[in-house]
C-alpha cells in the first residue's frame, strides 16, 4: 500500500499536497483499490468555495458511486480534464496524474487537523 509520507490525508481517503496557498487534491490508494475500475469522475464544482468536509465531487466505479470531500476549505481552481477521457489514471497513479482537483486554501489553520501518513496508516490498518 502506498501512503506517499509528504501528503496529509482525511478519514474518507482524501490526500492533499500543498504548495503555497493551493492545494492539489486525489483519491488514496487505498480508496481507489477499494472502489475498484474507476470509470467516471464528475466535478461540477470550479470555481465555487466549499467549507471542510463539503462534497466537491463523484467518483464512479463498476461496483459504486462515491462523494467526494473538501479536506480542508477552500475554492475549486482546476479540475484534472484529463480524467474526462482517461478516469482510469486514477487506478494505475492515484498520486501523481490521477489529481482530481485543484483549489485555493481558505484558511491554512484546518491542515492542521488532516491525518500524517503514519496516522492514516493507522486508520486503514485497524
Amino acid at each position: 500500500m502506498n501512503i506517499p509520507a509528504e501528503l496529509k490525508y482525511t478519514k474518507d481517503h482524501e490526500w492533499i499536497k500543498v504548495e503555497e496557498d493551493v492545494a492539489t487534491i486525489g483519491v488514496t490508494d487505498f480508496a481507489q483499490k477499494e472502489l475498484g475500475d474507476i470509470v467516471f469522475i464528475e466535478v461540477e464544482t470550479v470555481d465555487e468555495t466549499l467549507d471542510k468536509e463539503e462534497t466537491f465531487g463523484t467518483i464512479e466505479a463498476v461496483k459504486t458511486v462515491s462523494d467526494l470531500f473538501m479536506p480542508i476549505g477552500g475554492t475549486i481552481v482546476e479540475f484534472n480534464e484529463d480524467l474526462a477521457d482517461a478516469p482510469e489514471t486514477v487506478n494505475k497513479d492515484p498520486y501523481g496524474q490521477g489529481w482530481i482537483v485543484k483549489m485555493k486554501i481558505t484558511d491554512p489553520a484546518e491542515l492542521s487537523e488532516l491525518l500524517d501518513a503514519a496516522a492514516y496508516k493507522s486508520l486503514i490498518e485497524a
